[in-house]
């Protein structure tokens, strides 16, 4: 059965624009990228960088944006669901959509029009990539502890020298530009400041690329800063503003996150739905025994919660409303989700799920990453939590 099986699922699209949208990215799964979507690919490490140039010349990259710098005005409801296709055909392709977007969030939120101007018509439309830097080797979860500093030389207008070193970074080493972090001030969250970098700057370099579980087609490397120098008008919004603009880009990256993982858990979902309606045991298909019917009725009805929630904390983002719970909710259920429904992928298929001939192996793999990115799903929990119960007491 072809990947990218989210086509089948009817998409709740509020405009035409938005239906002619959708008629493209399933042009793009089936010619572009369902035919290289094979785990020999992915095995290889085979990064498709020309697929996202192509990704980009077609609009894709900029979904969410404003048209006035290049992007496409569509609504985060329309977004996700474009991410949630792309993430069931490849997940390395949905992931880097997410992430690219991710990346893009600080300049388009918090940047002068100028730098908007100058920067974003490339970031969106352009063909360039971008990665996300916040996470470090001993601080993940607990970002405002980040030790990669950024001093200023030569007074107020003076450039800003970057030293330090970044981890888990997806498309590190093939970015073309990085929203980095660093902290400019004191201990914590306010001494954090965010600085647009190019991917080519002296004094950066990108270490090997790490050795995953899954998601081996998509790079993920530490970077160091060896004395990067950025001038102040890449400084992207105010000194010490910084990790408020982490935390604002992460409430919709972790949607992004979610619409991904529905995406996978319903790639999975279709395969072992075509098995266990064309494998026969004792003269029937396996698809007629109560037992597994009810498994595969309990899959679909967790994708299906997943996909509203998702949908439901879009709405409010896009009604420009606070939907930071919603989010941390939606990233928790829907990469549990991704992670249980492709378990039980493979256990609809038997021997065959864990081998490579059948992709559900693969998708198992790369499930479980989406319950760490972006804020692992315990501190989800802790983030809700917070909007329930007020701050932890000390």
């Amino acid at each position: 059965m072809p990947e990218g099986a989210a086509q089948s699922v009817e998409r709740q699209l509020p405009t035409e624009e938005a239906r002619d949208l959708f008629a493209l990215v399933r042009e793009l799964i089936k010619g572009e990228i369902a035919p290289h979507a094979a785990a020999e690919e992915e095995e290889a490490g085979h990064f498709p960088r020309e697929l996202f140039t192509l990704l980009s010349e077609s609009g894709l990259l900029g979904l969410a944006y404003d048209s006035e710098f290049g992007g496409g005005d569509q609504p985060y409801e329309v977004y996700l669901q474009v991410l949630e296709e792309l993430a069931a055909a490849r997940l390395t392709v949905g992931l880097g959509v997410s992430v690219h977007s991710l990346a893009c969030h600080g300049l388009a939120g918090y940047g002068t029009k100028e730098q908007q101007a100058e920067h974003l018509p490339d970031m969106l439309g352009g063909g360039l990539l971008g990665a996300y830097c916040l996470s470090e080797p001993s601080s993940g979860s607990d970002a405002a502890s980040l030790r990669t500093k950024a001093v200023r030389e030569g007074g107020e207008d003076g450039d800003w020298v970057i030293t330090g070193t970044k981890a888990w970074i997806t498309h590190g080493g093939i970015a073309d530009f990085y929203t980095v972090l660093a902290r400019t001030g004191g201990e914590g969250a306010r001494g954090v400041t965010a600085f647009l970098v190019p991917g080519d700057a002296e004094g950066l370099q990108a270490a090997a690329p790490e050795k995953k579980m899954g998601m081996k087609g998509s790079p993920t490397a530490q970077l160091h800063f060896d004395g990067v120098r950025v001038s102040d008008a890449r400084r992207i919004g105010e000194v010490g503003q910084g990790f408020a603009i982490a935390l604002s880009a992460l409430d919709s990256g972790r949607l992004g996150i979610a619409a991904c993982a529905i995406g996978v858990a319903q790639a999975a979902l279709d395969e072992a739905v075509a098995y266990a309606t064309e494998r026969k045991q004792f003269g029937r298909p396996i698809a007629d025994f109560q037992g597994l019917r009810f498994m595969l009725a309990d899959m679909a009805t967790q994708i299906e919660a997943g996909r509203a929630l998702y949908l439901a904390a879009a709405r409010l983002r896009d009604a420009g409303r606070p939907f930071s719970k919603q989010a941390a909710m939606a990233k928790l259920l829907c990469t549990d989700t991704a992670m249980k429904v492709t378990t039980d992928a493979v256990q609809v298929l038997g021997g065959y799920g864990y081998t490579l001939d059948f992709p559900v192996e693969r998708f198992m793999r790369e499930a479980k990453v989406l319950q760490i990115v972006e804020g692992t799903n315990q501190i989800q929990r802790m983030v809700i939590a917070r909007h329930l119960a007020g701050p932890d007491s000390r």
